[in-house]
């Protein structure tokens, strides 16, 4: 196992850049996720750390060595593609075992090693069999098994259940945390579903634009954005954004939007006069008689819970409400709003205030 440094990377191709001076510590034994919109540079950083791609300023070191100019394979590394990549003439057995075998490792120890990741990944009954007699879950296991017998120092992941239905992937994100737990290899995963960020991580880097935006554990992040963009992204459904302006002070304090709605906000929000980004998450919202009227929209129900999507003038907004509501259409509904999970954002910098 080891830690993973990145020091004030840059990219560049020709006169494009792509990374600007991100950096990220990694720990010996934790589970990072880079997320992020597509092209906000998260592949590229993996491909990196891999050595798939140059660095064309800054330093990635693993395991306190400096691998800028160490070739892929000697960095100690495994990497699992979104492709599973697999050699379809051969067997389970020899796709797992095959980077053993290039690295010349005798019989009986590719042998222990390959029936070792088998029976840690649930394949061993599976060993006989060939790619296209399995299922992209079994697939994509057999990919992680190849990887699991090089018995890295780190494993990266580059969006490797992109490929799979929704519940297969549920199910392999359980998988691939358990893995960890066993293991406590340092791992690197890259994708853009941000639940996946959420369920999987102990740390997760949000990335935009070839930078970091904000680096947390995944509540922090929550419960912490610091700025509209990570707000937006991390929760599902994503938090509600009106913009408006502050008005009056202390405990009549309230939000005025630009369409003219008026929303709580907590006494010590933002100053009188000042123009803001207001947040709310669906889930933080109830229904109530006693709250700010909406004319509904659309309402939405999944059994376990009902979404609400409502507006007053042109200012949208949803709920998230474990009530069955059945509300029709132009119907008025209250949105109750505690003004402790609000969340308020500077209208120019975008920062939290």
């Amino acid at each position: 196992m080891a830690d993973v440094k990145i020091e004030k990377v840059f990219k560049r191709y020709g006169s494009v850049q792509i990374m600007h001076g991100v950096g990220v510590d990694i720990e010996d034994g934790e589970f990072v996720v880079l997320v992020g919109p597509s092209g906000c540079g998260k592949s590229t950083l993996l491909r990196m750390i891999a050595g798939l791609e140059e660095i064309s300023e800054g330093t990635i070191s693993i395991g306190g060595r400096i691998v800028n100019d160490v070739l892929p394979k000697e960095r100690d590394i495994a990497m699992v593609f979104q492709s599973y990549a697999l050699y379809p003439h051969k067997t389970v057995f020899d796709n797992i075992g095959f980077p053993l075998k290039m690295a010349k490792r005798s019989q009986a120890e590719i042998k222990e090693k390959v029936h070792k990741a088998a029976e840690i990944l649930d394949l061993t009954k599976l060993l006989d069999r060939y790619p296209k007699q399995l299922s992209g879950g079994q697939r994509q296991r057999v990919a992680m098994g190849r990887a699991i017998v090089r018995d890295p120092q780190v494993f990266l992941f580059d969006e490797p259940l992109s490929n799979l239905d929704a519940k297969l992937r549920v199910t392999m994100r359980v998988e691939i945390k358990e893995l960890h737990q066993r293991l406590k290899t340092t791992i690197v995963y890259v994708t853009h579903d941000q639940i996946e960020a959420m369920t999987m991580a102990d740390k997760i880097v949000v990335m935009r634009d070839g930078r970091v935006e904000q680096i947390g554990a995944p509540l922090d992040l929550y419960d912490n954005p610091q700025n509209v963009f990570v707000a937006g992204f991390i929760g599902s459904p994503a938090m509600n954004f009106v913009q408006g302006t502050i008005k009056g002070s202390g405990t009549k304090k309230q939000f005025v939007s630009d369409g003219g709605l008026t929303l709580p906000v907590p006494a010590t929000a933002a100053a009188d006069g000042q123009a803001v980004t207001y947040g709310v998450r669906p889930e933080h919202i109830s229904v109530g008689a006693e709250g700010i009227l909406l004319r509904v929209v659309v309402t939405e129900p999944t059994g376990a819970e009902t979404q609400i999507f409502a507006k007053a003038g042109k200012d949208m907004m949803d709920a998230i409400v474990k009530e069955r509501i059945s509300a029709a259409p132009g119907e008025e509904i209250g949105f109750v709003i505690d003004p402790a999970n609000v969340h308020l954002f500077d209208r120019k910098t975008e920062r939290r205030i």
